[in-house]
């Protein structure tokens, strides 16, 4: 019978490797790539040209973004999803999207091997095994690089004796680039003390010195328009990314825990999803009340713990997203931030259903909902726990 595998493939170190290795072991080797963003015309080329020199049967290019935004990065805006109050989970959602999609096309050729070039050591093998066998339990999971333990030297060393030259990028840092961001390792994410220098990120040193001021529209929760000019969320997010890109938001670096319960440490750059959380979030206090906000803010790290580690496909997840799309209905209005380099700010913010209304009360001053005494008499009975507690147990706690 034909060992038919469909490998995910990105034209990197680890999946070149995979797909001469296992043509190499009597498989039928398929590559497809998904594009969940970050992939430029030049890219895409040189994907294709390496599967052609390692020989593949076939090779795909899917073009994921529209099901990433519309399935998976939607929720991350609703939740203002940030892993450890810092990282936009750049890749969590894009490998399970890629595994939809690489699944979706393994069975349109019959594929019953399942292949993907994860190291035993981060969270993307458990993405793509878990993924995998939820989306199709028959198909067997084939893992060359964590299942032999290979040095990138000696991966390097095996492309090269057989014609394939890999440019110096993928040689000496891992850069996953995707709409939702990029992440990038290499020797200083290996130790806590060293940040990545400017040039390893994507967008290399910041070109923009100048300040300006972007207007970003909301409906339900979803970013609809930018300065004005609506247009689909893919296009607005990748936008964002070419704008954010030039003054360097988005940036920093990430440390916390693995899947795997071992401490892990990366930089990201991911201007559109920080300048679209912070937009989204400061929508959100204007128009939810603050039991609203509370339990969002708690549900929405809480999806976001759900996704990055592995788990988009327990039915808690399910659940989860219609809170969510239930807490959006009111999250519709403009929202204007200041871009300067390396930082962005939000400086207005505007919204039909605003709860700061001047005509019933106004924060310091006057109001036309309650009087002076009764303002009192609130104030008395809210601290009546308080006082008792004081009356009665003062003397047991010490200040």
């Amino acid at each position: 019978m034909t060992k038919r595998v469909l490998l995910a493939f990105s034209g990197g170190l680890d999946t070149s490797y995979c797909a001469l290795y296992l043509r190499e072991q009597g498989y039928e080797v398929h590559t497809a790539t998904v594009n969940t963003g970050g992939f430029s015309q030049e890219e895409q080329t040189r994907i294709a040209s390496v599967a052609e020199q390692a020989h593949v049967i076939s090779h795909t290019l899917v073009d994921g973004r529209e099901r990433l935004f519309d399935r998976y990065l939607r929720y991350l805006v609703y939740g203002n999803s940030l892993r450890g109050n810092l990282y936009p989970l750049s890749v969590s959602a894009e490998r399970v999207c890629q595994a939809e999609l690489i699944v979706k096309r393994a069975k349109e050729i019959g594929a019953t091997y399942l292949a993907h070039g994860s190291t035993g050591a981060g969270n993307d093998q458990v993405r793509f095994d878990v993924a995998f066998r939820a989306l199709y339990p028959e198909a067997e999971i084939l893992t060359p690089i964590r299942d032999l333990t290979l040095s990138r030297d000696y991966e390097m060393q095996y492309l090269e004796e057989r014609g394939i030259h890999l440019p110096p990028k993928v040689r000496g840092y891992s850069v996953n680039e995707g709409m939702w961001g990029a992440s990038v390792g290499g020797r200083e994410t290996l130790s806590t003390s060293q940040p990545l220098p400017d040039e390893e990120f994507p967008g290399g040193h910041p070109t923009e010195t100048e300040g300006s001021l972007i207007q970003i529209s909301f409906e339900k929760g979803n970013p609809v328009s930018l300065d004005g000019e609506p247009m689909p969320a893919v296009d607005l997010v990748e936008r964002l990314n070419e704008l954010g890109r030039k003054y360097g938001i988005g940036r920093g670096h990430h440390m916390g825990d693995t899947i795997l319960g071992i401490k892990g440490r990366i930089g990201f750059e991911a201007p559109a999803a920080t300048i679209l959380i912070q937009a989204h979030r400061e929508l959100e206090k204007l128009v939810q009340t603050g039991k609203q906000a509370f339990w969002k803010e708690t549900i929405g790290n809480l999806y976001g713990s759900m996704l990055h580690e592995g788990h988009f496909f327990d039915p808690l997840c399910r659940d989860l997203e219609a809170y969510l799309t239930s807490s959006q209905v009111a999250v519709t209005g403009d929202v204007r931030l200041q871009l300067r380099p390396y930082s962005c700010s939000v400086v207005g913010a505007d919204s039909p259903y605003s709860l700061m209304n001047p005509e019933v009360a106004s924060y310091g001053e006057q109001n036309r909902l309650w009087n002076g005494a009764e303002a009192a008499g609130f104030a008395k009975v809210y601290g009546v726990p308080q006082y008792l507690v004081a009356k009665v147990q003062g003397g047991l706690r010490s200040e």
